[in-house]
């Protein structure tokens, strides 16, 4: 659960670099969920961490895209 709440803390971040720790933080966390989640035999949370899991990746993917575009414009 700490984990989660650090990632949300670095997502709202405006440094694209924290917000990809946070994004990769939140994929930790995913992992972490599922772990528990076996271990619980809680096969709904291992599916919603899988879900949420390729958000975060979609959220590291746009996050790199976006900041090489900021990198790049002329005059920022």
């Amino acid at each position: 659960m700490v984990v989660t709440v650090l990632a949300a803390w670095l997502i709202g971040s405006l440094r694209p670099g924290r917000r990809t720790v946070g994004f990769w933080c939140f994929l930790l966390s995913n992992l972490l969920w599922v772990i528990w989640g076996w271990y619980a035999q809680a096969w709904a949370l291992i599916a919603l961490q899988v879900c949420l899991a390729v958000m975060n990746i979609r959220g590291v993917k746009k996050n790199d895209h976006g900041a090489s575009d900021v990198e790049a414009s002329p005059g920022t």
